[in-house]
């Protein structure tokens, strides 16, 4: 099969998995808020409830060493966030969407993990790092549509539970559309000798604390921009467009990090400087007005995605040959940060009555994030193993 179609293919689930199936609450905030489903402050709480799920989640994916195990995950995780999805539809107050998004956050996980690895692998092995960095556009597409989907209801008036039926059947018409063409589980997965895969990998535990910081300083706006520019523009359909344009601005992040020129030393670089671009746009959004929501969306939703693509760019340069392991912890340090963030919402909005301490403290992670990085630089060699082909192509 052509690594072009498998490729595409795995971009599209990942826009199902992770845009529909984990960040479809987003869009629906205003909505189960407006219908007394939840409160801002239960929001957070069903946030932290997914990135809980996303985090057990990645744990389980790091033991999935044999081929039938990948392939159950993989597959179990793409059919459960179109179940998920559709059960939403009958959902109604805090405890059941809470345990909803808990699962959600299990499946995707099992799909991100998956799928990078696998994708990735066919990239390396066809010579086309380029193009396999385009799989991690999906998940700013999924969102674009999500955001998109979520305006097209909420101009005709629909409310939460008929916006849900339209996410599964979205993802159900995707998955479908890409099971056929998904990159096969080989007889050996990426991590799977036990002569390296076992070993600590140097310089992965600085990386993973990184990738926590930047989950802590990401999700807040993330979770809640529809929410600050639904309470802005109070319901008007302009605010419905601040997710879309995030989920936009993140594919062509992708895009710019991945046409790139890769050198010795530079990802460590370009993430140092996203993290430190994504803190400014978490600061703009403490301004609270138009302006500033929109400059949050910017500079935070660009390096969104372009992040987690150089987060697993240095992963490989740090170590090739045992991928999939390292993405599964690098995964689940993320999520742990990206769990601390909405607690730290719902404590902000519970204690302060706002989000800006939250937002304060989201930022200044990312600081720190980016500060971490600043002598961290790959071995000549690594770069040049991971490197050479992303040159090439």
């Amino acid at each position: 099969m052509s690594p072009l179609i498998q490729l595409l293919a795995s971009a599209i689930a990942l826009m199902m998995a992770m845009g529909i199936g984990r960040f479809a609450l987003t869009p629906q905030l205003p909505q189960l808020i407006s219908e007394g489903q939840v409160t801002l402050t239960a929001a957070g709480l069903i946030a932290a409830a997914n990135y809980l799920g996303y985090f057990l989640g990645a744990l389980d994916a790091m033991l999935a060493r044999r081929p039938g195990q990948v392939r159950a995950r993989l597959y179990g995780g793409l059919w459960l966030c179109v179940l998920l999805t559709l059960a939403s539809c009958w959902a109604n107050g805090f405890y059941s969407h809470l345990a909803l998004r808990f699962g959600t956050g299990i499946a995707s996980a099992w799909v991100l993990v998956m799928l990078t690895s696998l994708s990735q692998q066919v990239a390396a092995t066809h010579n086309r790092t380029r193009l396999g960095a385009m799989v991690f556009a999906g998940p700013g597409l999924g969102i674009m549509l999500t955001g998109l989907l979520a305006l097209f209801s909420n101009l005709h008036g629909l409310g939460s539970a008929p916006l849900w039926l339209i996410y599964a059947a979205t993802a159900l018409l995707m998955l479908l559309v890409v099971l056929p063409f998904l990159p096969r589980v080989q007889a050996t997965t990426p991590g799977a000798s036990p002569a390296i895969a076992h070993g600590p990998t140097p310089g992965i535990a600085r990386l993973g604390l990184v990738y926590a910081l930047y989950g802590i300083g990401y999700i807040i706006p993330a979770t809640f921009m529809s929410q600050m520019a639904n309470a802005r523009f109070q319901g008007q359909w302009l605010a419905d467009l601040f997710w879309p344009a995030f989920g936009l601005a993140a594919a062509v992040g992708v895009v710019v990090v991945s046409v790139r020129r890769a050198r010795w030393g530079t990802t460590s670089r370009w993430l140092m400087a996203t993290l430190w671009l994504q803190a400014a746009g978490v600061f703009a959004c403490l301004l609270g007005n138009g302006p500033g929501l929109a400059l949050g969306v910017l500079l935070c939703g660009t390096p969104f995605l372009a992040c987690m693509q150089l987060v697993m760019q240095r992963s490989r340069e740090l170590a090739p040959h045992v991928h999939q392991r390292n993405t599964g912890l690098l995964t689940a340090c993320f999520a742990l940060g990206q769990l601390s963030g909405p607690l730290l919402a719902a404590l902000s909005n519970q204690f302060a009555a706002s989000l800006q301490p939250a937002l304060i403290i989201a930022g200044s992670g990312q600081l720190l994030a980016g500060a971490l990085l600043w002598r961290a630089q790959p071995s000549r060699a690594a770069c040049a193993s991971v490197g050479a082909p992303t040159v090439q192509h």
